[in-house]
């Protein structure tokens, strides 16, 4: 084993001139790897084929910019010098006796007399394939995450992490990081083809080391990037991503094998809004965050006692502001640090699976922050986003638009929604801002905005995605959801694909929630000129599937909290708050309903503080939370109140126009079962007011928000009630009922 000369002279030395010529590079390969600028260091470095004299070996080269020699270390643990063929640190030599593959460690010897010896990287193949390549160029690599960002990997019988990182505008990519003291000379990456693609592997790199990308810029800037496609970040003050490798065994196979045969818009759905950092902490502790292990059972449980079916999730993908409630993005694929690992957050899903509680989480495709360690020019030119900030930025918000005409940005984000479907067992997403994506003038001002190529107002590549979006999860993920929170009057948005409609499972109600609000707000005396509002969205009801969606929206920034939205005294509040919810669960449309109402704090929602957990052992509000447990079970047990929500005949008014009396009656049926809903939307008692009914008989009260057990009045309300044979409201029999103040009612007729 032997290189074919004396390995101790100096390039220009006494090394025949045929060698040299074999074990050097190009004047022009040297400086651009001299100067960080080499696109493909696998060109020169690691371990090339060569034929010398007739004998065929091996080339090995090696690059330490302040190494002063170098050493090539066998796998008997043999030596051999390389030689210093570029002074700056370009060692090489020629083995007569080695073939590819070719396994060594380099190690470099400095001047402070320290060595470090490592595993060579540039001797191994790529670890992304041909097709890798094309699907990701064409915009369909649906798993880019199993080989984009970084990954724990064996090559060779080595195990090593690989990375992978588009960035097609880069003069030079490089892996940096503590491993390497975050010198951005030693660790290049190699570009893939014309595909705009870097790819490395490390070997001897393990789970949890800290990296990011430096990216040299064509203007010759350096750009120090966090991971797009990486799983774990580390937190504040440092951006870093971080390598993780999941070990996580599932335990929720029971109800993952029901979810191909959901139909969840004719199945009850009750979701709980909850942002974890706020939900609840540790006062005793600095007011710690609790983790995501410590939060799954006392969440589910929670959920599950108030008859919730679901719970929401605001964004836990990585974000570096607390602020932003998770809405500026910074880590598209990494379950934020804040509470826990990754493995740590597919706990909190399998839990909450387990006791039968479904996972949904916002997801946020519509915009990403400004922070220069993200994806903002992230290869020194606008790559996620348009570069035209009438096209690329909302100014709104003062963050980023993405390009949805640009096919590597579409792989991005629907490999992104694919993931957390799949690899975290997430239920649905809730889409973000959705109006924000369709229309081009979006909070814009005549002149600060570019018409589509039609010349109009539509964001045609953002509507070709969301199409793309729906079509792909159900497609991929049979039986998981996907909700728009769209708030204009656009057409379709949960009509199929193929009825040119946007294909989403669900659109909130913004509406129906910004009248019902408004009008509850109202003192009851003015409520007889403003009953208008709450029987507007019947007109509308069918037109789409609908979440009636009370969200953390409306209890911030000067809105009041729900409870201090109402009128009244604290009895009168609490009487309108029980009446509101019995509205919001009894019409047609799924539920929504933001953590905290439950508690009815006084103070709007606080991300940077626990829930007002000392409030639940008040009288009026353990009243409110029985109430919520009884309303959320009726709900549940009711196949009326859901079964036929997108049908217009599951709902009929009885009386909407008694505006004098403020009294809303209608009913709710499914085959056989109906129910009446009957409320009274003032502090008088109405006593034998009539309603229509169809079938005659007796009916049961089956819900009285006025019940004492409810912090209600107790008024004599009737428990039962028959019929009269004399029609109203055009229908065939009447019920004289006894209205309580303030007080939502639900009768039901007793076979």
């Amino acid at each position: 084993m032997h290189e074919t000369e004396n390995t101790t002279g100096a390039h220009t030395g006494d090394m025949p001139r045929v060698v040299s010529d074999i074990i050097d590079v190009s004047d022009a390969d040297w400086q651009a790897l001299r100067d960080g600028e080499h696109g493909e260091p696998h060109r020169i470095l690691g371990v090339h084929p060569v034929r010398h004299e007739g004998v065929l070996g091996v080339v090995v080269r090696a690059y330490h910019p302040e190494a002063v020699s170098a050493d090539c270390i066998f796998p008997s643990h043999d030596s051999s010098p390389l030689r210093l063929i570029r002074t700056g640190g370009l060692f090489a030599a020629f083995f007569s006796d080695k073939g590819i593959p070719f396994a060594y460690h380099v190690r470099f010897h400095f001047a402070d007399g320290n060595a470090w010896e490592r595993d060579e990287p540039y001797r191994f193949l790529p670890t992304m394939g041909d097709m890798d390549l094309h699907l990701f160029n064409e915009g369909r690599h649906l798993r880019a995450w199993t080989c984009f960002g970084a990954h724990c990997r064996r090559v060779e019988g080595v195990d090593g992490v690989s990375f992978a990182v588009w960035a097609p505008n880069a003069v030079r990519v490089s892996v940096v990081g503590d491993f390497c003291r975050w010198d951005g000379r030693l660790f290049p990456m190699r570009r893939m083809g014309s595909s705009g693609l870097f790819e490395l592997f490390i070997p001897g790199f393990e789970s949890g080391g800290l990296y990011k990308y430096e990216i040299k810029t064509k203007d010759g800037a350096i750009r120090l990037k966090a991971d797009p496609y990486g799983q774990s970040m580390e937190g504040p003050p440092g951006n870093a991503t971080r390598v993780y490798q999941s070990h996580y065994e599932w335990n929720d196979a029971s109800w993952m094998s029901t979810l191909p045969e959901r139909d969840y818009r004719r199945e009850p759905m009750a979701v709980y809004e909850v942002h974890l950092g706020s939900w609840a902490r540790v006062p005793e502790e600095g007011n710690r965050l609790l983790t995501y292990r410590e939060l799954a059972p006392r969440l589910a449980e929670h959920a599950k006692r108030l008859g919730f079916t679901h719970i929401e999730l605001l964004p836990v993908a990585e974000h570096p502001l607390g602020a932003s409630w998770g809405y500026q993005v910074t880590g598209y694929y990494a379950p934020t640090w804040r509470h826990g690992d990754p493995d740590d957050f597919r706990y909190f899903v399998d839990v909450c699976h387990q006791q039968g509680i479904g996972v949904i989480l916002d997801w946020v495709p519509a915009h990403f922050p400004k922070d220069d360690f993200a994806l903002r020019r992230f290869d020194g030119t606008a790559l996620y986003e348009h570069d035209d900030p009438r096209q690329g930025e909302h100014p709104d918000w003062g963050t980023l638009v993405f390009n949805y005409g640009r096919r590597e940005v579409r792989t991005f984000l629907l490999a992104n929604a694919l993931y957390w479907l799949k690899e975290f067992h997430i239920d649905g997403l809730r889409i973000d801002a959705v109006a924000s994506m369709l229309y081009l003038d979006y909070s814009r001002s005549e002149g600060d905005w570019i018409p589509n190529a039609y010349g109009g107002k539509e964001n045609i590549e953002a509507l070709e995605f969301l199409r793309e979006l729906n079509e792909t999860i159900r497609a991929e993920c049979p039986g998981r959801m996907t909700i728009a929170e769209e708030s204009t009057a656009w057409g379709g948005v949960t009509k199929p694909t193929a009825l040119h409609g946007l294909g989403f499972t669900f659109k909130w109600n913004m509406g129906w929630m910004h009248d019902t609000l408004s009008f509850f707000q109202k003192d009851p005396i003015y409520r007889r000129y403003h009953q208008q509002d709450l029987t507007f969205a019947m007109l509308y009801e069918s037109t789409e599937a609908f979440v009636n969606a009370i969200s953390h929206d409306e209890v911030v920034h000067g809105k009041r909290s729900l409870l201090e939205k109402m009128p009244g005294d604290i009895w009168q509040q609490f009487a309108n708050l029980r009446t509101l919810l019995t509205y919001q669960y009894t019409r047609p449309g799924k539920k929504h309903l933001f953590m905290g109402a439950e508690l009815a704090p006084h103070d709007e929602w606080n991300y940077d503080a626990s829930l007002d957990w000392h409030l639940a052992h008040d009288p009026m509000r353990i009243g409110l939370r029985r109430f919520i447990e009884a309303l959320g079970a009726l709900y549940l047990d009711t196949e009326c109140l859901w079964r036929c929500d997108p049908d217009p005949h599951g709902f009929e008014w009885i009386e909407c126009n008694d505006c004098e009396n403020s009294v809303l009656s209608y009913l709710r049926r499914h085959d056989q079962q109906e129910r009446i809903v009957v409320l009274n939307l003032t502090p008088t008692p109405r006593d034998e007011y009539c309603i229509g009914v169809s079938t005659p008989g007796w009916y049961e009260c089956t819900l009285c928000s006025d019940e004492t057990h409810y912090s209600g009045s107790g008024y004599a309300m009737m428990q039962r009630v028959h019929t009269d044979e004399r029609g109203a409201h055009g229908r065939s029999h009447s019920l004289l009922l006894r209205l309580p103040p303030l007080c939502a009612v639900v009768y039901a007729p007793i076979p």
